[in-house]
């Protein structure tokens, strides 16, 4: 369950990039959080609602507080 945790972490922070302003990369992040989330709940027997529901928080939080400059995603251009 930790390792599905880190897991969750490193990919909702790699991706929470998507966006120019703090709200689109907030949503774009609690959007693909909460996929994640809800995906490893499955695949660990637990709660589907609970993972996404945190993986959204913990996916919107990054992408908001995620700066544009700091994942650039496309390559610089």
């Amino acid at each position: 369950m930790r390792n599905l945790a880190i897991l969750l972490g490193a990919a909702t922070l790699a991706l929470a990039g998507c966006g120019e302003g703090p709200l689109e990369r907030g949503l774009s992040g609690a959007g693909i959080g909460a996929g994640v989330g809800a995906a490893g709940s499955a695949l660990t027997g637990g709660s589907v609602l609970g993972g996404a529901a945190v993986g959204g928080i913990v996916g919107g939080a990054a992408g908001a507080l995620t700066d544009e400059d700091t994942i650039d995603l496309d390559g610089g251009k």
